[in-house]
């Protein structure tokens, strides 16, 4: 049978907000909260998963009087030391919208009991960032999997953003990660990327059903700055399809005014696409079953 995935606002399904959902236990089944940029909060498995949580302010105070302002746009829906029981925290690499020591600390302060997934090449930084015991780390490169709990399978996917860096060792820097339980549903974070040869079959023979895909582009402008780039709308759901996923949620968009896609320009290339796609928004819960 096929998963479906349904947007559902939370005042229509009895919630008020993020936080409400998040003082309570995972329901059963499989859903997903987008916390703005990369960040998403995942339930499944009766497991909550954080997954590159930006929740601070912090880049906005690296890049003050800078000449690209990093302030945010929308503010965090959620504080980072209240997301309730959290079991894992993914990070997909080592940058600071996607591995922000000033939400990943008072985080894992407050989940005494969750894990770090991190690239196995970033190691150390995370270390540092998450201020945490390396017993608490969960080191994964691409191809591999892990089961961090029963029922809950982790599997690292390359990431090029904009290109595949891998360290001394032969590691990845930028990594995905296909989240899957014993349900219908098979949630796949591509980290930041762009297209390269070779990632659209890797990632079909994990048989995702749900795609989660950056949709800022890239700009040549940014990119000479050091400031790399993701897929197009366009690419990221010719790139979905090519998965077979039968769902995409379009996402890193609304956070810094320079560096962002237009939420028309997204939901223009939703309403003609081959499979279902859907602009991340927060309030929304996203069912997938």
């Amino acid at each position: 049978m096929k998963a479906t995935l349904s947007a559902i606002p939370f005042e229509n399904d009895g919630d008020d907000t993020l936080l409400v959902r998040l003082r309570a236990a995972p329901r059963p089944g499989t859903r997903l909260f987008w916390l703005g940029q990369a960040g998403f909060v995942i339930e499944t498995a009766g497991r909550r998963l954080v997954i590159d949580p930006y929740l601070s302010d912090s880049l906005a105070e690296k890049y003050r009087n800078k000449p690209f302002s990093h302030e945010r746009l929308m503010p965090p829906p959620v504080q980072a030391d209240a997301l309730g029981t959290v079991d894992l925290v993914l990070v997909t690499h080592h940058h600071t919208d996607h591995m922000d020591a000033q939400t990943l600390q008072p985080l894992l302060r407050a989940a005494p009991q969750s894990r770090l997934v991190v690239p196995a090449a970033s190691t150390t930084l995370a270390l540092e960032r998450g201020d945490v015991e390396s017993n608490r780390l969960l080191p994964i490169d691409a191809g591999e999997t892990i089961e961090p709990f029963p029922h809950l399978r982790i599997t690292a996917t390359p990431a090029a953003h904009e290109t595949r860096d891998l360290d001394e060792n032969g590691r990845h820097r930028f990594l995905g990660y296909l989240v899957e339980s014993d349900n219908d549903c098979r949630i796949w974070h591509s980290g930041d990327c762009v297209p390269f040869e070779g990632l659209a079959e890797t990632v079909a023979a994990l048989s995702p059903t749900v795609a989660l895909l950056p949709v800022n582009g890239r700009k040549k402008e940014l990119s000479a700055q050091g400031i790399a780039g993701n897929f197009t709308v366009e690419e990221a759901i010719a790139l979905a399809r090519a998965t077979v996923a039968q769902a995409m949620i379009a996402h890193h968009y609304g956070m810094f005014a320079f560096n962002t896609a237009r939420p028309e320009d997204i939901d223009r290339a939703a309403e003609t696409a081959p499979l279902t796609v859907m602009r991340a928004e927060l309030g929304t819960c996203y069912a997938c079953g």
